[in-house]
Order: C-alpha cells, then sequence, then structure tokens
C-alpha cells in the first residue's frame, strides 16, 4: 500500500480550519454551559502560577533558614511552604477536574454535530463521491473528536499559564540575578537580568532545533490514523463475511490483504518512533542541560557571598518556571503536531460533507418532488454517476397508483440506479421525480439492512421498538414462513450473520406488513428465494396489504410476471433509456 504523506503546515488553512471547527461549539446552544466552565479553568490556571510564585518564595526562606541555622524561622517557614503547597495540590487538582468537564461537554457537542452531518440523507451521496478523501468517518468521529478536543483545551490553557507564569517570574528572575555580575575567568560582567537572557536565548535555539527535527510528524500522525483505521475496518469486514470467505475459500488472500494493511501501519509505525526518537533525545538533552544552566550561572556569586543558598534555591526556580514557560513549543510539539492532524482529517471530513450537501442540492440534479396527483413520475430523468458518465438518459413514465407493476430492466447499473433515484438517494444526474405528496413508502433493496439489536428492533425499523405489539409481530412471522424466530424477539445479535439470505429477505417483509406503507418498492427483494415461496411472499402482499402499491425492478421475467402491469426498461446503445408499458 502507497504511503501519502499531508504537509501539515501551520499556515492560513490551519487557522481557518481551527476557527471553523472551535466555531462549531462556542456558537451552540451548550456554550452558556461551557463559557463559565471555561473562565473556571482559566481562573485555575492563573491561581496555579500565582500559588507556584509563593511556592517558591516558601522555598528560598526554608533554605535561608537553614543557612541562618534558624530554628524558629526555619518551623515557620516549613508550615508556610506546606500550606502554600496544599492550596497548590488543591488547584492542580480541580483545574484538571473541571477542564475534564468542559472537555467532555465540547466532545458530546461535537460528536453530535458531526454525527448528524454524517448519518443523514447525504450519506449515501458523500460515500460516493469522496470515499476516497475522507476514509474512515467512523474514525474521525470517535477519535479524531476526542483527541482534537482534548488538545485544543489542553494546548490553550497550557499556554495561557506558560504565558501568565512568563509574566509572573520575569520580574522575580530579573531581581534576583541583577544583584551579582556573569564571572567569565577573572572578568565580571554586569548584566541587567541576566537569568531572562539567558532563558530566551536558550529557549530560541531550542524551538529552533525542535521544529528541524520534529516537523515532519504531523504528516505521520495524519497517516497513522488512516492506516490504523483501515487496517481495523478490513478485520472487522472479514469478521461480518466469515460465510462467504470460506465458502469461497479465501482465507489466503484474506490473510494477504490483512497482513498488507497491517505492513502499512508498521511502516509508519517505524517512521513515527524514529522521528518520536530523534525529537525525544533532543528534547530531554534541552531539559537536563537547562536544569543545569542556572547552577552554573549563579554558582560563582554563592562562592563570593554576594548570593544566598535561599537566593540560589529561589534563582534555579524562577530560571525553570521562566524556561519552562519560553520551551512551551519545545515541549508541546508531540501533541502539537497529533492535534494538527486530527484537525485536518475532522475538516476535510466536515468540507466534503459540505461539498456533497451543494452537489445534492444543485437544481439541475436529481430531485424528488411531491407529485401533482397519485402517481409516481419520473421527469426528463437522465441518470449518471458520481464522476459524470451516463447510465442512462431521457427517462420519462409514470406508474400509476393502486396496482402491482413490474419494471423489467436488464441486468446492470440502470436498473438499481433508477430504485435508488425513487428512493431519493441518487441525486447524480438531472431531471425529478414525482411522488404523491404525504405518501408513506417503504424501499427493500436486494440486500436487507439488519441492525444489531434485539429481533423485535430490527422487525420494527426505522420505527421505535415499541411500535408493533408481540401478537401483530409474530402473525406476520408466521404468514412468511418465519414462526420459528417468533421465540427470539428481545434477544440480540447481528442477524445479518444469523439468518440466511431468504430468512433476511422474509423477515424485510414482515417488516413491510407491519408499516403498511402506501408504496411498497423493491429492487429484486425476492431474489434469494425460490419460486414458490416467491410468489407466496407476493400473494400475502396482495391480501395484506391491497391498498399498498408494489413496485418491483427485477432483472427476471418470472417475477414480472407475477405482476398484474408490466414496464421495459430499455436502454439504447446511446445510453438513451425509455419506460415502455407492455
Amino acid at each position: 500500500m502507497e504511503q501519502t504523506r499531508h504537509p501539515g503546515h501551520f499556515d492560513a488553512r490551519f487557522v481557518r480550519h481551527l476557527a471553523s471547527l472551535t466555531r462549531i461549539y462556542w456558537t451552540s446552544p451548550d456554550a452558556k454551559r461551557g463559557a463559565p466552565l471555561l473562565l473556571l479553568c482559566v481562573a485555575m490556571e492563573l491561581g496555579l502560577v500565582y500559588a507556584n510564585v509563593r511556592l517558591a518564595g516558601a522555598n528560598g526562606a526554608v533554605f535561608n533558614a537553614i543557612q541562618g541555622k534558624a530554628w524558629p524561622r526555619f518551623v515557620d517557614a516549613i508550615e508556610h511552604f506546606l500550606l502554600v503547597a496544599l492550596i497548590v495540590v488543591l488547584i492542580s487538582t480541580y483545574r484538571i477536574y473541571f477542564r475534564n468537564i468542559l472537555q467532555i461537554r465540547w466532545r458530546e457537542n461535537l460528536t453530535a454535530y458531526f454525527i448528524d452531518s454524517w448519518i443523514g440523507p447525504y450519506a449515501y451521496g458523500h460515500s460516493q463521491l469522496h470515499h476516497e478523501q475522507t476514509d474512515n468517518p467512523d474514525q474521525r468521529i470517535s477519535e479524531d473528536i476526542q483527541s482534537y478536543v482534548a488538545s485544543a483545551l489542553g494546548l490553550s490553557l497550557s499556554l495561557l499559564s506558560a504565558v501568565a507564569t512568563l509574566a509572573s517570574f520575569s520580574g522575580v528572575l530579573w531581581k534576583l540575578s541583577g544583584s551579582w555580575p556573569l564571572r567569565i575567568g577573572d572578568h565580571e560582567y554586569w548584566i541587567p537580568g541576566l537569568m531572562m537572557w539567558v532563558a530566551i536565548l536558550y529557549s530560541i535555539v531550542s524551538m529552533f532545533f525542535t521544529h528541524r527535527v520534529g516537523r515532519t510528524l504531523v504528516g505521520i500522525n495524519f497517516d497513522r490514523l488512516r492506516f490504523e483505521a483501515d487496517f481495523r475496518y478490513g478485520l472487522v469486514r472479514f469478521r461480518d463475511h466469515t460465510e462467504a470467505v470460506a465458502l469461497a475459500r479465501g482465507q489466503a488472500i484474506e490473510r494477504g490483504l490483512a497482513m498488507q494493511r497491517f505492513h502499512a501501519v508498521i511502516a509508519n509505525w517505524w517512521d513515527l518512533i524514529t522521528k518520536q526518537r530523534n525529537l525525544t533525545v533532543l528534547t530531554g538533552g534541552i531539559g537536563q542541560a537547562n536544569g543545569i544552566v542556572p547552577l552554573l550561572v549563579a554558582a560563582p556569586a554563592f562562592f563570593t557571598d554576594r548570593m544566598t543558598l535561599g537566593g540560589v534555591t529561589e534563582t534555579g526556580i524562577a530560571y525553570g518556571q521562566v524556561s519552562g514557560a519560553l520551551s512551551w513549543f519545545v515541549d508541546a510539539y508531540q501533541e502539537i503536531a497529533a492535534w494538527r492532524a486530527s484537525i485536518e482529517r475532522l475538516s476535510t471530513f466536515r468540507e466534503t460533507l459540505d461539498e456533497t450537501r451543494a452537489v445534492v442540492g444543485r437544481p439541475d440534479a436529481v430531485h424528488v418532488v411531491d407529485g401533482r396527483d397519485a402517481a409516481i413520475r419520473l421527469v426528463a430523468l437522465d441518470l449518471e454517476r458520481p464522476e459524470g458518465e451516463p447510465i442512462a438518459k431521457g427517462l420519462a413514465g409514470d406508474l400509476p397508483q393502486g396496482d402491482r407493476l413490474a419494471i423489467l430492466g436488464p441486468p446492470g447499473a440502470v436498473k438499481t440506479t433508477l430504485f435508488r433515484a425513487i428512493a431519493g438517494i441518487w441525486p447524480f444526474g438531472h431531471g425529478r421525480i414525482e411522488i404523491p405528496g404525504n405518501a408513506r413508502a417503504l424501499f427493500l433493496a436486494r440486500q436487507p439492512y439488519l441492525p444489531i439489536c434485539s429481533l423485535r428492533a430490527a422487525i420494527s425499523y426505522p420505527a421505535e421498538t415499541d411500535a408493533f405489539g408481540d401478537d401483530a409481530i409474530r402473525e406476520a412471522l408466521a404468514v412468511v414462513g418465519l414462526d420459528g424466530l417468533a421465540a427470539r424477539l428481545d434477544a440480540s445479535d447481528a442477524w445479518d450473520q444469523q439468518l440466511s439470505g431468504d430468512e433476511q429477505q422474509r423477515l424485510m417483509f414482515v417488516r413491510a406488513l407491519l408499516h403498511a406503507p402506501d408504496w411498497l418498492v423493491m429492487d429484486d427483494a425476492t431474489a434469494a428465494l425460490d419460486e414458490a415461496t416467491e410468489r407466496r411472499i407476493y400473494d400475502v402482499v396482495a391480501s395484506r396489504l391491497p391498498t399498498t402499491t408494489v413496485v418491483s425492478l427485477t432483472n427476471r421475467p418470472s417475477v414480472a410476471q407475477i405482476h398484474r402491469r408490466r414496464f421495459a426498461l430499455e436502454v439504447g446503445a446511446d445510453d438513451t433509456a425509455r419506460l415502455r408499458r407492455e
């Protein structure tokens, strides 16, 4: 599998994407609850900075008391230190607690937004248009949102803390480092705010080398999420089709495909850990070296009695706080890289959803509208593939209400595409389809969909689980020959794995009998049944749903013969199609 690499630049595109994603929550109704939580988180961060300033002073007082061998002053300093330390611990704990509350509210809101956008009327069109550009929507919604929200809060609050720390400790460090010179050999140099300049210079050098070493991590993390999701999806797909693979003796091929996807994961992982190793060595070395810098600079002043031991300790603490604040970018670089990848994946997903809405909503696309009478009417209908290749041109015709209609079409894409267009999920092409206003329609495809839930819920779908009584469900099961399932109504399972193909199709007719639609439109919905069972099912539908108009799209003449009215779907060599009544 060829690996791709997203550039992941921190440019105007990144700013636009970040602002767009952030706006979703902070303009939502829940922002009224989120704003006080955010203010509380900000207050906690600033409070922690202030408490750390006080803790540094308390620490210096302890060591000054030790140096002066003043026991009463030492006891007082220890008591003060412990009180400040307790406050630091409490603030540190509750700043994380309140941040997590805001994080889960933000994630809940953003997840609901993307689920509403994805699991909606445009999902099928999106999958046809953008399945290559937006791989694994499930992972983007489940994992990328969590990563984006956690890092958005964590990075922004830690940056705020870094700025506040810099502002708070800069004055302390400037004052502490202004009373002694920098000694080099036999020469002394008096530099105002010496340690501040050392911290600034050290941080600039650190940021430069960190970005040089770690800038490829954004693209690597972008690919890591995709390769991991592809590998997992392949395994899930095999699990859902174990019988088909076993019957085809395709285990060796499936193993090869699984390992091919996994090798992409491993190749990306090696790339990631190599780059992370280099970055960790660099940042670790920077951190260790930075810890000794204040001692190297301040120790000569202590040895010449220009500083107390407490002053050296307080200088070291202040330098560490200032240097840590200035090194925020260095310390957060790996998280920023992963965050950038999550933002890109969520933003591109959202953009393609918007593009799908634009395509579906085009005035010249295929539209399903309320009709003027009781018939389904095809008006100047051109069907195309998503990329614009024609499937059928010039379809026109009326399907009258109140009868059993069969549309006999050739094998291939035309018949199924027409079925999807009537169902309102195929916008690719031109023209319109008129359906009686307020008509309740049910569409049965060749491959049934059975959610993983109780059998009762699967039968009632898409209605609520308790929409139909037990007696009605059992009676409907019996008339289609599935009375053996009546005892399992409350059992939950993956029913598409437990039931055979013909049982699944008969279960769809149980659903149709219960819902009693005005129009029942089917695309080879009885293809898995034998002819006798197929005819019996159609007879059941006719007797149980006498007012339902049945439209069957099929390529089998035997099915067409069951219906009272028949239409031929004919497509010429130039893709021109017509619906001819036989």
